[in-house]
């Protein structure tokens, strides 16, 4: 049971209304530096020549870790609940620089 000195020292996450509508994605590019990863996400749309990217996320070695092991402990859950994900016939959804 969580006592009142324990919830002192919980992070309280805030959401802006700015960003609680998100940002659709259907590609990510991932590259990385000896200091960092980052992660462009982006908006594919078919038949256009272009593709923006709609969000950057850089983070340290150990938080990109951690959120490797964050999706995968929650692609299991989904894959436990709704069944397994099959790639699709063109597998460039995700790119590594």
């Amino acid at each position: 049971m969580a006592t009142p000195e324990n919830n002192k020292n919980q992070l309280q996450i805030q959401l802006r209304p700015d960003m609680a509508d998100g940002k659709y994605s259907n590609l990510a590019m991932i590259g990385h530096g000896p200091n960092e990863f980052l992660i462009d996400f982006i908006f594919a749309a078919p038949g256009m020549p272009q593709a923006p990217v709609v969000s950057r996320v850089i983070m340290s070695p150990e938080n990109a870790k951690q959120l490797m092991f964050a999706i995968t402990d929650n692609v299991k859950k989904y894959e436990a609940q709704f069944g397994e994900i099959l790639p699709r016939g063109n597998n460039n959804t995700i790119g590594n620089n």
